[in-house]
């Protein structure tokens, strides 16, 4: 659908989207996402980062051109630790979708909600082709908002019974557990890492750590990892021996050196690059295979990419468009 003047630039907030769009319909478009990438059909620059220092924060930029979907846009993401203690959310976003064809805009998103939503949607596609299918318990390390996404996307894709939680904030672990209780999984909140590690056939680490809190020891031979904290320079989770030893799945090799899980086991020699098995486009496109035994351990460091963004953005949009749902403006005044 192209812009004109006789159909303005479409306002989504979040009321809009979470109406029109959830995990269940992220996971098919993500997946599609990935194929596209894994195929060479999707255009990514490298996620641009804006430092603030002054301020605790970063901003990022996130530019991508889905041919398959017939879009091109940008999401502008911030991380501020801070933000809780003043009363607003760590992350917050906005995704402008444009025509390609005409360089045309088509609408701007609020892109919170959607982010949430595509990251979720990435560790259960990942858990789909990686995670051995009779996997049953699931470990979180981390009991923020992403690992209540997590866990709703992979109860869509795998037949989960048990939850381990563990959260440095245990009134996060209780509060997650409530929700996952009421979706009708047994769930224990331990009190330690080690814990929740051991017991898991599929864990989820989404903290924000410098300094590795998986041990390598406590995991399991056949567990699959959903590795997704990492998200810039320094940060990581798993100890970096694990990541030698384990089949290593990314999302985007250029992205995750610089800023995944796997960032500071190569800058260390741990890792090389040669060692990352695939990208998790490549698996779905046949290029590389999946697990290879059940007593394998896989990891998929999840970075987050702007073609997830504009996957879900485009199933938005397409959705509020048809329903006449948001607020048209005419931006440019053509």
């Amino acid at each position: 659908m192209t812009a004109t003047a006789h159909h303005p630039v479409l306002i989504l907030n979040r009321r809009d989207i979470e109406g029109v769009v959830d995990i269940g319909d992220a996971l098919e478009v993500v997946e599609k996402a990935f194929l596209e990438h894994g195929l060479g059909h999707a255009v990514m620059p490298p996620k641009v980062y804006l430092d603030l220092p002054q301020h605790g924060g970063d901003f990022r930029a996130m530019p991508a051109y889905l041919p398959a979907f017939g879009v091109a846009g940008i999401k502008w993401v911030n991380s501020h630790p801070g933000n809780p203690a003043k009363g607003l959310p760590s992350v917050m976003a906005l995704t402008v979708l444009s025509d390609p064809a005409t360089a045309l805009p088509l609408a701007l998103l609020d892109a919170t909600y959607l982010t949430w939503v595509r990251t979720g949607a990435g560790g259960g596609v990942a858990a789909r082709r990686l995670a051995r299918p009779e996997s049953k318990r699931l470990g979180l390390v981390g009991c923020g908002v992403q690992a209540r996404a997590q866990a709703e996307a992979l109860r869509k894709v795998m037949s989960l019974n048990e939850a381990w939680l563990y959260d440095v904030r245990r009134e996060s672990a209780e509060k997650l557990a409530a929700d996952l209780k009421r979706g009708g999984l047994g769930v224990h909140i331990v009190t330690t890492v080690r814990e929740c590690v051991e017991a898991a056939e599929i864990l989820v680490t989404a903290t924000p750590a410098r300094q590795p809190v998986v041990e390598a020891a406590w995991v399991r031979p056949g567990t699959h990892i959903n590795a997704i904290g990492a998200d810039a320079p320094g940060k990581q989770e798993i100890e970096s021996s694990l990541l030698r030893r384990a089949r290593v799945v990314v999302d985007d090799r250029e992205q995750a050196f610089h800023s995944g899980e796997v960032n500071v086991p190569l800058k260390e020699g741990v890792l090389r690059p040669q060692d990352i098995h695939a990208t998790i486009g490549e698996v779905l496109a046949g290029k590389k295979p999946g697990r290879a035994t059940d007593e394998e351990i896989t990891l998929f460091d999840s970075t987050g990419l702007a073609i997830q963004d504009l996957a879900v953005a485009r199933l938005a949009y397409d959705r509020c468009h048809e329903r006449g749902i948001g607020i048209s403006v005419d931006l440019l005044g053509l």
